[in-house]
């Protein structure tokens, strides 16, 4: 069977992962999207209003989605409890490679769902046979994201020097470290 990446929905254990909707805007600012701790390490500044986030959703997330360009995520819930708790997303480096982003809202840190969404996301595109590499970066302060790699089966691979400005932290850019799962030969 050939598996093509990205698929629409992944299902985990404890989570569903899904193609976001306009509708679905007010629960992502409610989730995450507002939340100045949950968006401390991402390269957005937390929104503070739904409206603006809605226009995103419209403009950038949905038509990604319909013409499989560009940024993507999925929004995360609990399969045991209705509501959106988070997103991951991705975008291809180039055709072999897969660079992932990921944010949740913080009620849910510290219960390995984030872990268990980025290792079915790494999963998957590496079933798909174009794929080889998927790799993601995080601040060197964020130790909690490091551990959601390393735990998801990614392993570092190095410091990118003065790499990427968090505009939550400073205008200037800042070393990330990375982190990747590459196929096996």
């Amino acid at each position: 069977m050939q598996v093509k990446f990205p698929p629409e929905h992944l299902r985990t254990t404890h989570l569903t992962l899904r193609r976001p909707t306009l509708a679905d805007a007010e629960q992502m600012f409610d989730a995450y999207a507002s939340d100045p701790e949950a968006t401390r390490y991402l390269e957005w500044r937390p929104y503070v209003n739904v409206a603006d986030l809605r226009r995103y959703v419209r403009e950038i997330l949905v038509p990604a989605w319909e013409t499989g360009r560009g940024h993507r995520a999925w929004l995360i819930e609990r399969r045991d409890i209705p509501g959106v708790i988070g997103a991951i997303g991705f975008a291809m480096r180039h055709a072999s490679c897969v660079s992932v982003g990921y944010v949740l809202g913080h009620g849910h840190w510290g219960q390995g769902l984030m872990t268990e969404a980025l290792r079915a996301v790494c999963d998957r595109a590496l079933a798909d046979p174009k794929i080889y590499r998927v790799e993601a970066i995080c601040h060197p302060d964020n130790v909690a994201s490091s551990r959601v790699m390393e735990k998801s089966g990614m392993s570092y691979e190095g410091r990118l020097k003065r790499f990427f400005a968090f505009p939550n932290l400073g205008p200037e850019p800042v070393d990330c470290l990375l982190y990747a799962r590459v196929k096996e030969e």
